[in-house]
């Protein structure tokens, strides 16, 4: 018969074994890190096509985590502030009950937006009903048992559990789009996450007890160490800068994702790479500062601002891997030099809840300005530029503010030396910046922004009075343009001429008359133009804003003699709501851009859309695209679906202000194909390689298999 241990005998084993290790608090510590940071991109994905798949999603998503961060570190920092260890213990094993509750964390469907207007709220309210209280426990684990541990050890720095912390967390990131995202479906990600915190709730409880077991014994006197008098309460510009610096770091993470999302793509990859980035400064810097080395760091930041700087002017023109890159790149340089500068001014250890208090205050202000303040006060985005002056100038005060680099200087010295040099630099980065906004909003008409984007009308001259038009931009990309002449403001321009792959479709399909047309993606109402009396033409449009300008700046949908509604909302979450709308023609404009919303290419999407068409009903995919070649999924959702497919590549005409289009045709009726003019204008790939399919679905898609 076995001999099992005792309870006693196993926890004192255990208790001998973490005296000398400390294995139990570097275990709950990494253990929360990497939830915490594994949820983000997990609910971020999940809840994407709920609120129509833009940047603007995950930058809120970011905001409410980072205001969660804060809540648990103002946690920590009360609960060892006012508590015994004790009663700290007793009130944290309550909470981690509480959060264990909350399980599983998979969003309720009936969180989904019924309208247009902005979601911001809604997406806050959804996060803190679904991870809420389990990523506020999270949150609070690192200061918390750092806390802990500096009562228990009062020798031993802490700082290094903080970088054992962001090192749990970029485990989670580097793992979430390489090994959890490929293999699990997003339901069943929710449901492991979910009993992988119950076993951290054990691990952090486990610690927990053992701070019972201390007792009082290990009081703040312990924690002091001795010399905290010595080491003097922190100064107001330190303070300051404690805010300040990790401020500017979230700033610049969220104004470059951001910025990558909207003129690449809003995939999970552009989220986790610039976290994981401003995540290894974090632990670069707390884990040494010989990491930190000033000179070198303020030379590769000149260097990288100013590539910065010129990436912005280029625009869209820049490619995929230099936009990444140089983005990517420029965003670690700032994050070493904010957070190297922030390490430089760290307090004695009887300090640190404060410290870490001041800096999750620093990342939420940041994520607010960037998620609420930004999109309500701007018309254009301007918080990359705002980010990069703000860090350059928030080095130098750094330098000044922290004693070591001039403890030898004379005041008057110092002053002479440093001055002079802030002052030019920030003179050439602010004429740099203005210079780059003045480019950018010259010659605009209408210039406005809100959660979905920013949009830009401007008037452009052509030779004669004819050939003036407006044109739309969402972003840097062309979304419509129309000629201001009477004469020809109802002929369609851009992407919708007559030779085009939609023109084709609508032309040849007047046969059938009256029409029921439906369009997902409003721009200037361009396809409205093809309308004729008795036709029916249902546009889909997500922004309200873009409605506005269509009816106020543009006429397509005036001058049409069809019937035209626009709905607002996400056009995949409308037709899943709306009844049979029986369409001869769905044309699906939202891939112009670079930055695409994959959510409505995927199998399910297209099952919804499936409702709403006739059996010989005609779906035409809009799929001309800088940087990424969609055929290969558009060929996959043709064989899903059981379409036949024809590929209409129509060529620009600059006098009628035709842009080059692609657009890919599917539809069951074979008659339709063999037209001749069908027939005539189909892309001939006999001579070319075959396409093979790639299948999107709302739990795996692969921008990498597309890239041009």
């Amino acid at each position: 018969m076995p001999t099992w241990a005792s309870p006693s005998s196993v926890w004192n084993t255990w208790e001998a074994f973490e005296g000398t290790t400390l294995l139990g608090y570097a275990v709950a510590i990494a253990f929360g890190a990497f939830l915490l940071f594994q949820v983000q991109p997990l609910i971020g994905k999940y809840i994407l096509p709920w609120f129509g798949g833009g940047p603007a999603v995950w930058t809120t998503c970011m905001l409410f985590f980072q205001m969660l961060l804060l809540a648990g570190y103002a946690y920590a920092h009360l609960l060892h502030r006012w508590l015994a260890p004790r009663m700290q213990a007793a009130v944290h094993v309550v909470v981690l009950g509480a959060a264990m509750l909350a399980l599983p964390i998979v969003p309720n469907t009936a969180w989904k937006p019924t309208g247009g207007g902005d979601p911001t709220f809604r997406i806050l309210a959804l996060l803190a009903a679904t991870v809420g209280l389990p990523y506020l426990v999270l949150a609070t684990t690192s200061p918390l048992l750092q806390a802990w541990f500096t009562r228990a050890q009062p020798g031993r720095s802490p700082y290094r559990l903080y970088a054992l912390s962001n090192a749990g967390s970029l485990l989670a990131l580097v793992s979430y789009p390489f090994v959890v995202e490929p293999w699990l479906r997003l339901r069943a990600q929710a449901l492991v996450w979910s009993m992988v915190f119950a076993v951290f709730a054990l691990v952090c409880g486990w610690c927990a007890v053992r701070v019972w077991r201390m007792g009082s014994a290990s009081d703040d006197s312990r924690q002091d160490g001795g010399d905290a008098d010595a080491a003097g309460r922190p100064g107001v510009a330190a303070r300051i800068l404690w805010i300040a610096l990790p401020a500017c770091g979230s700033l610049l993470l969220l104004a470059v994702t951001n910025q990558m999302c909207s003129d690449v793509a809003i995939v999970p990859f552009l989220w986790v790479l610039p976290l994981t980035l401003y995540l290894l400064t974090f632990i670069l810097c707390f884990h040494s500062e010989r990491w930190y080395v000033r000179p070198f760091f303020w030379g590769l930041l000149t260097v990288c601002v100013a590539g910065m700087i010129a990436l912005l002017v280029r625009g869209v023109y820049a490619s995929i891997a230099l936009q990444v890159c140089g983005f990517s790149g420029g965003l670690f340089v700032c994050c070493m030099v904010c957070h190297g500068e922030l390490v430089r001014l760290k307090p004695h250890p009887r300090h640190l809840t404060a410290f870490y208090l001041s800096c999750s205050a620093g990342g939420a202000l940041g994520g607010v300005f960037v998620g609420l303040v930004a999109p309500n006060v701007f018309h254009a985005y301007l918080e990359l530029h705002i980010g990069l002056w703000l860090c350059c100038a928030l080095a130098m005060v750094a330098f000044w503010v922290e004693r070591r680099p001039h403890r030898r200087w004379s005041r008057s010295w110092a002053a002479m030396a440093w001055l002079p040099a802030f002052v030019l630099v920030m003179a050439v980065l602010t004429g740099a910046l203005c210079w780059d906004v003045q480019v950018k909003l010259r010659g605009s008409l209408s210039l406005s922004r809100n959660f979905y984007g920013t949009l830009r009308v401007a008037r452009y001259s052509g030779d004669t009075e004819a050939g003036d038009h407006y044109s739309l931009q969402h972003g840097r990309i062309l979304h419509g343009s129309q000629f201001i002449s009477p004469a020809r403001r109802r002929e369609p321009t851009t992407y919708f001429g007559p030779q085009s792959g939609i023109g084709l479709a609508l032309r040849l399909r007047r046969r059938q008359s009256p029409l029921r047309v439906g369009v997902v993606g409003l721009g200037t109402g361009t396809i409205a133009a093809y309308g004729e009396a008795g036709d029916h033409y249902t546009f889909y449009e997500i922004n309200p804003q873009v409605k506005h300008l269509a009816t106020s700046r543009f006429t397509y949908l005036t001058d049409s003699e069809a019937d035209c509604d626009v709905a607002l909302g996400d056009a995949r979450i409308s037709l899943e709501r709306q009844k049979p709308q029986h369409f001869d023609v769905l044309a699906l404009d939202a891939f112009t851009s670079d930055a695409i919303p994959i959510h409505l290419l995927t199998r399910e999407a297209f099952a919804a859309y499936s409702r709403h068409l006739k059996p010989d009903a005609i779906v035409a995919v809009h799929i001309s695209n800088r940087f990424l070649d969609l055929e290969p999924v558009v060929a996959a959702l043709a064989e899903e679906f059981g379409f036949d497919t024809a590929i209409i590549e129509s060529e620009s005409d600059v006098e009628q202000e035709i842009d080059a289009a692609t657009w890919v045709l599917l539809t069951a009726d074979q008659n339709f194909l063999d037209d001749e003019q069908v027939v005539a204008a189909t892309r001939d790939d006999e001579d070319g390689p075959p396409v093979s399919p790639l299948l999107w679905t709302d739990d795996y898609s692969s921008l990498a298999e597309i890239l041009r």
